[in-house]
C-alpha cells in the first residue's frame, strides 16, 4: 500500500513545485528562522489587533492613582496606564498632559429609563422578579422587563430622549443600558420577545454610541431615526419598518446572543456594514433562520375622510379613503401628537374603523395601510375633538285627534341650544312639508296630514364655548292610514 501512494504524491508534488518553484524556495528559507523567533517570543502565532484607545488630557493636582479611581473599572489598573503611558512617577503628573487610556478597562455606569406613559395593563419586573404594576414616573434598569397586556400601552424614555413605545401584548427586556466613563459612549440594547416596539432614537453624538432592537429574527442597528420593529411568534418572522433615517438589519437570535456568539455589530460599526441597510420609506421581513429580508417600498399613507369631524357619537369611529395594495388599515389614538401617550390600537380590514367610546377631549390619531406581506406603511395623523352628544328622538299620533306629535332630547346641556325639525315625504328631506327652526323646547305638533309616507328629523344646534356644534337624529318614517 505505501508503494502504490508514493508515485500519486511525488506526481503531485513535481506538478506543484514546478509552478511556484521560487516561492517555495523562499519559504522554506524562512522557516527555520520563524521558528526559532516565535521559540523565543518576538514573534507571536497571530497577529493581534491593537487595543482601542482613548485619551485623557491631565489637569492640576492629577495623578494616576485619581485618574484610574475615576474612569477604570478596576482602580488598580493604573498600572497599565504607567506602563502604556511610560509614566514613572505616577503621583504627580504634569497638567497638559495627553495620556492613552485602553476603552476596554473603562468603567461602565448603569442608566434608566423613565416611563413617561401607561395605559391598561402594562407592568414590569427586574429579571425573573414577579410583575409588578408599571407607574408613570418609574425608573427603569438594565435587566428590567416590560409586559403590556390586551389594550395596555407604555412609553419609556432614555436618557438622551429617545423614546421607546409599547403597544398592546408586547413583552421586552431592557438587556443593557450603559455609559462609558470619560467617553460618554452609550450602549442600548432592547430584546423584543414579542410584538411590537416602536422606537424614536436622538441622533448619536458619540462614533461608539449604539442602539439596538434585537428580536429573535433579527437584529436592528440605528445612530438615530424613527423605526419599528415587531416580532410574530407564530410565524417566527420579524418586520422592521424605517420611517426616518437608515437601520441596519442583520439576521440574529437571542439564544446566540446569550452565548457569545451573536452577529450583532459592534458599538461603532458603520450601517453600511450590516447585512442589509433598510432606509426611509422601506421595511424588511426576515424569517428566524434565514438571512436578513431584502427592503422594499412601504406603501403610502392613507386619506381620512371628513377629517374635521367632531366626534359626537356613541362610539369613534372613522372612514379612510381605500389604498391600492393595502390589505388592512391600523389606526392608533393617543393624548398627544407624538402618540407617545397611546390609548388604542385597532387593526381593520375595511377601511370604515371603530374604536370604541371615549371620554370627552382633543385626541390625535395615526393611520398606515398594511400591505400582503403584513409591513406597516408610511402614517399620517390628524387631531380630532371627542364631544359626546346624545340625541334621541319619537314621534306618535294624539289620542283624539288628527295631530301628530314629535319629541326630542338631548343628552348634553349648553347655554344656547336649539333645534331644527324638518319634516318631508322623500328620504332625502330635499323638499320639506315642515322646517322649523330656532325651536328651543323638545317636541313639535303638526296637525291635519294626509294620507301617506312621512320622513323627519331633528337637528340640535349648540355654541358651546364660542364653538359651533350640530348633530342630526337618524331620519325616520311612518306612514299615516286615516
Amino acid at each position: 500500500m505505501r508503494g502504490a501512494r508514493a508515485p500519486r504524491f511525488a506526481a503531485k508534488w513535481r506538478a506543484v513545485s514546478s509552478s511556484a518553484a521560487p516561492f517555495f524556495a523562499c519559504a522554506l528559507a524562512l522557516v527555520p528562522v520563524a521558528r526559532g523567533a516565535e521559540a523565543r517570543g518576538s514573534v507571536p502565532r497571530t497577529q493581534a489587533h491593537p487595543p482601542e484607545m482613548t485619551t485623557y488630557v491631565t489637569r492640576q493636582g492629577d495623578s494616576l492613582y485619581d485618574i484610574a479611581a475615576r474612569y477604570l473599572r478596576n482602580p488598580g489598573d493604573w498600572q497599565q496606564l504607567a506602563s502604556i503611558n511610560h509614566v514613572s512617577v505616577p503621583l504627580r503628573l504634569q497638567p497638559g498632559t495627553t495620556l492613552r487610556v485602553p476603552v476596554a478597562l473603562l468603567r461602565q455606569d448603569g442608566l434608566n429609563a423613565e416611563v413617561i406613559a401607561a395605559n391598561g395593563p402594562a407592568q414590569h419586573a427586574f429579571r425573573n422578579g414577579p410583575l409588578l404594576p408599571l407607574k408613570v414616573g418609574s425608573r427603569l434598569v438594565e435587566g428590567d422587563r416590560v409586559v403590556t397586556g390586551d389594550n395596555g400601552f407604555a412609553t419609556l424614555e432614555l436618557a438622551d430622549g429617545s423614546h421607546i413605545v409599547l403597544p398592546p401584548d408586547t413583552a421586552l427586556d431592557l438587556a443593557t443600558l450603559r455609559q462609558t466613563a470619560l467617553t460618554g459612549a452609550t450602549d442600548r440594547i432592547v430584546d423584543l420577545r414579542r410584538g411590537e416596539v416602536s422606537s424614536e432614537v436622538t441622533h448619536a453624538t458619540k462614533k461608539d454610541d449604539r442602539f439596538q432592537i434585537r428580536s429573535p429574527s433579527v437584529v436592528a442597528g440605528v445612530r438615530g431615526t424613527k423605526f419599528r420593529v415587531s416580532y410574530d411568534g407564530d410565524k417566527r418572522s420579524t418586520a422592521v419598518e424605517v420611517l426616518d433615517g437608515a437601520v441596519g438589519v442583520d439576521a440574529d437570535t437571542l439564544a446566540q446572543s446569550r452565548r457569545g456568539a451573536s452577529t450583532a455589530p459592534a458599538p461603532g460599526t458603520p450601517l453600511a456594514a450590516s447585512e442589509q441597510l433598510v432606509a426611509a420609506g422601506h421595511g424588511s421581513l426576515t424569517l428566524a433562520g434565514a438571512p436578513a429580508g431584502a427592503p422594499v417600498a412601504l406603501l403610502d399613507a392613507p386619506e381620512l375622510l371628513h377629517p374635521s369631524k367632531v366626534q359626537d357619537g356613541d362610539e369613534v369611529d372613522f372612514d379612510i379613503a381605500p389604498l391600492e395594495h393595502a390589505r388592512g388599515y391600523r389606526l392608533q389614538i393617543g393624548r398627544d401628537a407624538g402618540l407617545l401617550d397611546m390609548i388604542r390600537d385597532t387593526r381593520s380590514a375595511d377601511p370604515h374603523v371603530s374604536t370604541g367610546a371615549l371620554e370627552d377631549g382633543t385626541y390625535f390619531v395615526r393611520i398606515a395601510a398594511i400591505d400582503e406581506r403584513g409591513l406597516e406603511g408610511i402614517p399620517a395623523a390628524w387631531a380630532f375633538e371627542r364631544r359626546h352628544m346624545a340625541l334621541g328622538a319619537s314621534a306618535g299620533r294624539i289620542d283624539g285627534s288628527r295631530d301628530f306629535a314629535f319629541r326630542w332630547y338631548v343628552g348634553r346641556g349648553a347655554q344656547n341650544t336649539r333645534f331644527r325639525f324638518v319634516l318631508g315625504t322623500t328620504p332625502d328631506l330635499r323638499a320639506p312639508l315642515v322646517d322649523h327652526t330656532d325651536i328651543t323646547t323638545g317636541q313639535a305638533v303638526v296637525s291635519d296630514l294626509p294620507k301617506g309616507v312621512y320622513y323627519w328629523t331633528v337637528i340640535v344646534e349648540q355654541f358651546d364655548n364660542g364653538h359651533y356644534y350640530q348633530k342630526a337624529s337618524p331620519t325616520q318614517s311612518f306612514r299615516l292610514d286615516w
